[in-house]
């Protein structure tokens, strides 16, 4: 039986001025970006009795939007078998990466190895692994690129490898839908987004090499998404807009979080 995913976040918009030349095989989930939350788990804080004045947060807004979409009861089996690479190289499976039963996670689909604003969000979640894993996270970063661009950015930034995978042909974009296109990537307004974050950029970014941007160039199109599993039950979704279009890890941590407080 299918289960009911809350639509929102953000506004879908089509692709008027280029049309799309990535042939994807057909996706889980619709063509637009969204937050799921398959239980009410992901209710914010600032909606329960006795913090009456914080605004409704991401994970709030997920959690409460009325519309819905479908999406399949196994979405966790199916990319459990998508098979990507270790950052050394070596071949893994997504159901590998996570404990399967009763394991959360957070699963970042960074853009490509070569994309500044994911030396950005990479190093978000390097400063948040310590924070994420104390609350019994999993933090996972997936790029895509061969793990020689990954270690590009490994070593660089630095990021930990047992922390980081490739996926050089985005089987794993691809089957959850994420957004890829010439305006996707450069004509979005969200991906504006970034330059109110400049200061974090520029610290990210004072060891980047152009280098790690993956030699199949039409890759630079892909945008990323992130989401949270607990075992195998999908909490939460959301596919970038553009460009730089991060979710706020902050609203995923408390996500985390509501998962713990209501085991």
């Amino acid at each position: 039986m299918a289960k009911l995913i809350s639509q929102g976040i953000l506004t879908p918009s089509a692709s008027i001025l280029f049309p799309s030349t990535h042939s994807q095989k057909k996706s889980l989930f619709p063509p637009q970006s969204f937050a799921i939350s398959t239980k009410p788990i992901t209710k914010s804080k600032s909606l329960l009795p006795g913090n009456p004045s914080r605004p409704p947060s991401l994970a709030a807004t997920a959690a409460s939007t009325a519309a819905a979409a479908v999406v399949p009861d196994d979405v966790a089996d199916l990319l459990g078998e998508v098979s990507i690479f270790t950052a050394a190289g070596e071949p893994v499976k997504f159901k590998d990466l996570w404990d399967q039963q009763e394991g959360t996670a957070v699963v970042a689909l960074l853009r490509h190895f070569g994309c500044f604003c994911c030396w950005e969000l990479a190093l978000a979640l390097r400063e948040s692994k310590e924070k994420f894993e104390s609350a019994g996270v999993k933090l996972i970063a997936v790029g895509i690129g061969t793990p020689d661009k990954a270690q590009l950015l490994a070593e660089r930034l630095p990021f930990p490898l047992d922390s980081l995978y490739c996926d050089p042909d985005r089987k794993a974009y691809e089957l959850l839908g994420l957004y890829f296109g010439l305006r996707r990537t450069f004509l979005n307004p969200a991906s504006t987004k970034v330059f109110s974050r400049f200061e974090e950029v520029k610290k990210a970014t004072k060891n980047y090499t152009i280098k790690a941007t993956p030699d199949d160039t039409s890759s630079v199109l892909q945008q990323g998404g992130m989401f949270v599993f607990k075992g195998k039950q999908l909490l939460y979704a959301r596919k970038d807009e553009g460009t730089g279009d991060h979710a706020p890890l902050d609203d995923i941590f408390e996500i985390c979080c509501n998962v713990s407080s209501s085991a």
